[in-house]
């Protein structure tokens, strides 16, 4: 998680400026005590998960040749100058304002990975909940440019979601048997979004990762 420093934000101050900082600060603190985020599209419910996860095909994780982010285009324009990444931050924020190109200038949104909530946009990652990388190793080195395509940007499922950009960086490919949510009280709706992505898409698992995912299913009361 993010830990905010005074001392790497703000300049030092006379008397008067700090308590105006110390105020702002206040004030950024009241707004993250207040959530905001629109959950992904999809999201299944405990016994739909817990089907679907029986379901999957477990095999042995398949390697990385030949993989490149290049093969899953992203991000696509969804809708005017609006692209994938803009069209998330949207749904996932609130009070989010875009300029005449879709960029957002203003907003808030809360990263359920963590617990932060950040004010701008250059803080938030678009996460592709189940990894680029570990869908080519599942099954998707099979697939066309254009299905890889419409997995990489795929706005029906819970696939996409905002969170802090550290965050998921620290994710980066690793499936849930290495890598869960730090804030352990979304690890059971996270376990639901990336059983439904890769049953929904048809891809496999390891036996190390259905163990996981099994274990934060049953975390979940529904």
């Amino acid at each position: 998680m993010r830990v905010v420093r005074l001392s790497a934000r703000f300049p030092r101050v006379t008397r008067h400026a700090g308590a105006v900082v110390l105020a702002a600060v206040a004030c950024l603190v009241d707004v993250s005590a207040q959530p905001a985020s629109a959950a992904p599209p999809g999201i299944p419910s405990k016994a739909t998960a817990q089907s679907q996860l029986n379901a999957l095909t477990v095999a042995t994780q398949g390697s990385t040749s030949g993989y490149s982010r290049d093969l899953f285009p992203h991000w696509i324009t969804i809708s005017g100058s609006c692209n994938t990444r803009e069209q998330v931050l949207k749904r996932d924020g609130t009070s989010v304002v875009v300029d005449s190109s879709c960029a957002a200038t203003s907003g808030r949104w809360y990263s359920p990975y963590d617990g932060a909530t950040w004010t701008a946009a250059s803080d938030v990652d678009i996460d592709h909940v189940v990894p680029l990388a570990e869908a080519w190793r599942s099954g998707a080195n099979s697939w066309t440019t254009s299905r890889r395509q419409s997995f990489a940007n795929d706005l029906s499922r819970p696939q996409l979601i905002a969170v802090t950009d550290n965050v998921n960086q620290s994710k980066g490919d690793q499936d849930p048997s290495t890598w869960q949510p730090p804030l352990s009280s979304y690890r059971c709706t996270y376990s639901k979004m990336w059983i439904t992505v890769k049953y929904s898409w048809g891809l496999t698992l390891q036996s190390s990762e259905k163990s996981a995912l099994q274990s934060m299913l049953n975390t979940c009361s529904s």
